[in-house]
């Protein structure tokens, strides 16, 4: 897939090429299979299975990294750093949204994200062969416009958004990757979040609400999301041609804590993380039509309270409030290509997607959250690297945690800052159109519909607009 300058002129695909290959884990672009075999891609014609003809699994990238660099004059010495087993990549994220009706009240948030990735490869500066490590530094600041103007705070109706406390530089990632067997086996240890590893998709980051997982996964404590990363490590491999699975064990800590990323002493322990991810990717037809078929499961021993909180005095005789207990997250995410433009890489195209996502409900926040949408590209005429979004999602909360509340309003009781009432459900419609203006720079005007704001009927549904831009520098 080649990328575009502004008016749609084509890039070099040898840019675009050198840009996924440093976006994605290492074991995304080679991990072969244990055995050769499919698993449901058994059922399909011979005629109308790619996986026979070839390996075409790669190639599924995160748009931001797609379109080549703002400064083309450092590909010289960034080629020059590289070959000698240093690769960076410097990327700018801002979002500025504005709440023009309903909600609260009407007015603008912007949030940024200044980030500095970086892969050493240990071969080259240490001839530790086959050894990488992985890093990444980042700042964010600004302000969420659901909680200013829209009234909501449980949903976040941007892709960014500020962590409480001064810090110039976050540190995020931080892990070694090595493959083995192969490379039929891959291990990456470390500080990771798991958002980027479980639960997510290059497709779904397209999205600003939905990256880097739904919601209902990134909101859980035992889901770290950007900046917050977990010590652990998953392990990749690949049983059959057509299949993936991904499982591994990480260390849960309340996510308020270490904000900065660098003071590892101080986290807390509250228990541990165990998340498995298993996804069938079949190719269909000559036009290798790709699906990625995830499901997933997390089991988080840390204890959490009863959503129900504080029971009124004159309840207390009948209604109590249950032990903490460990948490359950599963998910179902599902994208099929519908059409192909040009090429062979997995973004090439138009898709349809859905998902689904359930956590234990009296001690989750979020008892379930169902996505669908569609991500199309190359709609419009002479922007064949534009792609419009799609997307309604929907987030039940905890019958419990409303259940508490109803109590403590028929108490007189107050039910807690920025509550407006029992919070049962919302939703949201998201819709962008993402254009590539210059190598390395992507524009993505965006609206938003928020039904029920605060999950309550108090709120005016809200209407927002606003402009997301990706610089690679």
């Amino acid at each position: 897939m080649a990328a575009s300058t502004s008016l749609g002129a084509p890039i070099n695909p040898a840019v675009a090429t050198t840009q996924v290959k440093q976006k994605r884990p290492l074991a995304e672009d080679r991990l072969n299979p244990l055995f050769d075999g499919e698993s449901l891609s058994t059922l399909l014609a011979p005629a109308d299975d790619a996986l026979r003809a070839g390996d075409p699994s790669a190639d599924y990238f995160a748009i931001d990294r797609s379109s080549g660099n703002l400064l083309p004059q450092a590909l010289p010495w960034r080629r020059w750093l590289s070959r000698r087993g240093f690769t960076f990549d410097m990327i700018y994220k801002a979002e500025g949204m504005a709440n023009i009706a309903g909600g609260l009240s009407q007015g603008m948030d912007y949030v940024h994200d200044l980030r500095v990735t970086m892969l050493f490869d240990l071969g080259k500066l240490l001839g530790l062969d086959g050894w990488y490590v992985h890093g990444l530094v980042m700042n964010r600041e600004g302000r969420q416009v659901g909680w200013d103007h829209v009234g909501e705070r449980n949903v976040l109706l941007t892709e960014l958004w500020s962590i409480h406390g001064p810090a110039a530089a976050r540190l995020a990632d931080l892990y070694a990757e090595k493959s083995f067997l192969g490379d039929r086996l891959n291990l990456n240890i470390g500080r990771i979040a798991l958002t980027h590893t479980y639960g997510t998709s290059a497709l779904l980051c397209t999205f600003m609400m939905q990256c880097s997982a739904p919601m209902a996964i990134r909101e859980p404590p035992g889901w770290s999301v950007y900046p917050k990363t977990s010590w652990g490590g998953t392990l990749r491999f690949r049983p059959l041609r057509d299949l993936t699975l991904r499982t591994g064990i990480y260390k849960i800590a309340p996510k308020p804590e270490d904000n900065t990323g660098w003071a590892w002493a101080s986290e807390t322990t509250t228990g541990i993380q165990t998340p498995v991810e298993l996804t069938w990717e079949p190719f269909f037809g000559p036009h290798k039509l790709v699906g990625h078929y995830k499901f997933g499961y997390g089991h988080d021993t840390s204890p959490y309270a009863d959503m129900i909180g504080t029971v009124p005095a004159i309840d207390r005789g009948t209604i109590r409030a249950h032990a903490g207990k460990p948490r359950d997250t599963f998910y179902i995410e599902a994208d099929q290509m519908i059409y192909r433009t040009q090429g062979t890489s997995q973004m090439s195209g138009g898709y349809l997607m859905a998902g689904y996502i359930h956590n234990t409900p009296s001690i989750s926040t979020f008892a379930d959250e169902f996505y669908f949408g569609t991500a199309l590209l190359g709609i419009v005429p002479g922007r064949p690297f534009d792609r419009l979004g799609l997307m309604y999602s929907y987030y039940q909360m905890s019958p419990r945690l409303a259940y508490g509340q109803r109590l403590r309003q028929d108490a007189g009781l107050p039910l807690g800052p920025y509550v407006t009432g029992p919070q049962t459900h919302s939703a949201v419609l998201e819709a962008y159109y993402s254009m590539p203006v210059l190598p390395g720079l992507i524009v993505y005007p965006e609206f938003e519909y928020m039904m029920r704001p605060d999950e309550t009927s108090v709120i005016p549904n809200a209407t927002l607009v606003g402009i997301k831009m990706i610089a690679n520098l």
